[in-house]
């Protein structure tokens, strides 16, 4: 089953809407064949599994790390081509919380008198698909806040060396993410937008949070800059031209910009995990976590510590989230070590 799983994260950031599941084969005690889910639309980890084991798979055991479909969607069922590879038994890491699956794949292959087993490795492969689990539990999108800290607790607007380079975390987590929230402290021709360095990495959709700002949204700069689809979030007007839509550029006005309002849009589009980025505008963005915070918007933070000492005067440390009055509890707290930086990773 972690062999399933470390198939399975071969596709992060490729799959989404869909989950991540990979697919191991073993007969007589050998690997006969593997395979993973490359990419939403894409047969599942089941069929390239089986396609590689061939006639081996009669008889054998497939370990899945999802409970195999029992639906026609843009591919037939999996339970299906299980049965008919005359596989013997099928050990499970979770049941699919998707409502048109949920156990049902587990009693139709009972019912064709494979053997089953459930919940190997559950919290391993629970963890893999977190956004899809939450999305389909709740509808709404699975929100991760980011942000770095100077040792003296003040809060950053820089990243530390080499962490958004391939293999860095904030490289990863962007691979990760379908959408990442950022409010630039300008918007000119030298704003960067955030993209992944891993190779071939999908980039996350950019949403601008633009909140009577001084300094206009330069559309015509956003769209030669921009590595994936952007939407700007504002709360008045601004031009748009012509350039606009022909670049891809999504201007969404609201009464107010508050984080509801960007995540049910996140969500007709269909996107399954946002990231929070506090970087830039730290002001645009305070409000959006206050609010995160208040009504329990968020589920995981990740805060990178940078070995500074940062004594400038009114450094950023959000003192209306004072005023809050609660004290939130972080579960399953780990760190990791990012060449001169530790990344604090947790859940609300």
């Amino acid at each position: 089953m972690r062999r399933c799983v470390e198939l399975a994260r071969k596709a992060i950031g490729y799959t989404s809407p869909n989950p991540l599941v990979g697919c191991v084969i073993v007969r007589d005690g050998k690997v006969v064949g593997e395979g993973f889910h490359p990419k939403a639309g894409q047969p599942h980890a089941e069929v390239f599994a089986l396609r590689n084991a061939g006639e081996l798979a009669e008889n054998a055991t497939a370990y899945v790390s999802l409970e195999p479909c029992n639906h026609y969607g843009r591919t037939p069922p999996c339970t299906e081509a299980l049965i008919k590879a005359k596989v013997k038994k099928v050990v499970i890491g979770m049941v699919d919380p998707n409502p048109i699956v949920a156990s049902t794949g587990l009693d139709r292959l009972r019912g064709a008198g494979v053997d089953v087993t459930v919940g190997v490795e559950e919290e391993l492969c629970k963890k893999l698909n977190e956004a899809y689990i939450h999305q389909m539990f709740t509808g709404k999108p699975f929100v991760t806040l980011r942000y770095s800290l100077s040792v003296n607790g003040h809060f950053l607007d820089q990243l530390g060396e080499g962490v958004a380079e391939a293999g860095g975390y904030y490289s990863q987590l962007l691979k990760e993410y379908d959408a990442i929230i950022v409010s630039p402290t300008s918007y000119t021709e030298t704003f960067s937008f955030p993209a992944s360095k891993e190779p071939g990495a999908n980039q996350p959709f950019q949403i601008l949070i633009s909140r009577n700002s001084s300094s206009p949204v330069q559309i015509p700069a956003l769209i030669r800059e921009a590595t994936s689809k952007l939407i700007v979030f504002t709360d008045k007007d601004i031009a748009v031209d012509p350039e606009t839509t022909e670049g891809g550029v999504e201007t969404v006005i609201l009464d107010r910009i508050n984080l509801n309002a960007i995540l049910e849009h996140c969500k007709r589009l269909g996107l399954c995990s946002v990231l929070l980025d506090l970087r830039g505008n730290f002001g645009n963005l305070e409000k959006l976590l206050k609010e995160g915070i208040e009504q329990n918007l968020l589920q995981k933070v990740v805060m990178e510590v940078l070995p500074l000492w940062d004594d400038s005067v009114g450094g950023s440390s959000f003192l209306a989230l004072e005023n809050l009055g609660r004290r939130i509890k972080v579960k399953q707290l780990q760190s990791k070590t990012f060449g001169q930086s530790i990344v604090l990773e947790g859940y609300f």
